[in-house]
């Protein structure tokens, strides 16, 4: 993003604290970003790293209640998500942001056809009527590469393959171009070849349409040549940030290092056993006081037990930020 850019999105020091039966777990902690028109945030980490409720919180899903504590800000075009009223979030989502949801056989009702999934957000946000709603979901499942849409939109979500039902949702989050698309595991479940579709699908349309994208993955393959930045999160914090490039060039996490070691790849001797990264993930409700990946970590000396790192700049580029008091890469910064 240009630095004399506004901002499409900023988040500021967000925190989401879960409200658990064990105690509170800060499923986001402490996490801040922008992101800028047309561009794209790719977020990767583990399962349990955080990824999915900090999409969630940006959009407003995660509202404030009983059972979770936000704090921090969401500043959208300029506005505070976090302080929206009922009425105003509504008006957002879908309208201004929209959201492809990891499976899409549950975020698509069973019971109804793929043309009411459509026309409904087209019918609410738009004000269309009946038949102009209907015509314009069958222009959508024709941009999203449905061959066939006058037939396929009177189907039911499980008349319909998996890539295709991903899809369908794709459809469903552009119906009202926002400016933002959130992309959470898009191509999870599905096959390499309908991977690449999908990923492929979602470039053709942000360049059409100028939106920015957040990309949120588990794979750091998914995200190569897809993001024009990439943050890597473990523990509800981000342990590394850089572009895309700089990241797989030169990553300085050891937790970033260590997930790209785990991708295979193809020059490598066929039934090569795969790297794996020992131990867990830390447990958010008592969390270490130190570095979060210290216990997995085979660089870690005694004061990553003491204090938890925060986000440094690196040397030789202020875009490369890292939270490691021993970077592993040093001489390629």
């Amino acid at each position: 993003m240009n630095q004399t850019e506004t901002p499409l999105l900023e988040v500021n020091d967000l925190r989401t604290v879960l409200h658990t039966p064990r105690g509170d777990l800060a499923a986001v902690d402490g996490v801040s970003f922008q992101l800028g028109r047309g561009e794209t945030l790719g977020i990767v980490g583990e399962s349990g790293s955080g990824k999915s409720v900090l999409g969630r919180t940006v959009m407003g899903l995660h509202t404030t209640g009983p059972m979770k504590t936000i704090t921090g800000e969401v500043l959208f075009a300029g506005r505070d998500v976090q302080k929206l009223d009922p009425r105003s979030l509504r008006q957002l989502w879908g309208s201004e942001i929209g959201m492809v949801f990891q499976d899409p056989m549950t975020a698509l009702n069973p019971v109804k056809r793929i043309g009411v999934h459509l026309t409904e957000t087209l019918r609410k946000h738009r004000g269309l009527g009946r038949r102009p709603a209907k015509e314009r979901a069958i222009e959508l499942l024709s941009l999203v590469g449905i061959p066939d849409p006058r037939r396929r939109i009177d189907q039911f979500p499980h008349e319909m393959s998996g890539g295709m039902r991903q899809r369908v949702v794709i459809a469903m989050a552009l119906a009202n171009d926002p400016a933002l698309l959130i992309a959470d595991e898009p191509t999870t479940a599905l096959d390499v070849t309908v991977q690449r579709q999908i990923l492929d699908l979602l470039a053709k349309l942000q360049a059409e349409l100028g939106m920015a994208i957040i990309l949120i993955s588990h794979n750091l393959g998914v995200v190569a040549g897809r993001a024009d930045r990439v943050a890597v999160m473990y523990g509800g914090r981000i342990s590394e940030t850089a572009s895309a490039r700089t990241l797989f060039d030169s990553p300085q996490h050891p937790y970033t290092e260590a997930l790209l070691e785990a991708i295979p790849r193809l020059q490598e001797p066929p039934h090569r056993r795969l790297a794996a990264i020992n131990g867990a993930p830390p447990d958010l409700i008592h969390p270490p006081s130190g570095c979060r990946f210290a216990a997995r970590c085979r660089h870690r000396q005694d004061d990553c037990d003491l204090t938890l790192p925060e986000l440094t700049p690196a040397v030789h580029n202020e875009q490369h930020h890292y939270a490691c008091f021993h970077p592993v890469n040093q001489g390629g910064r």
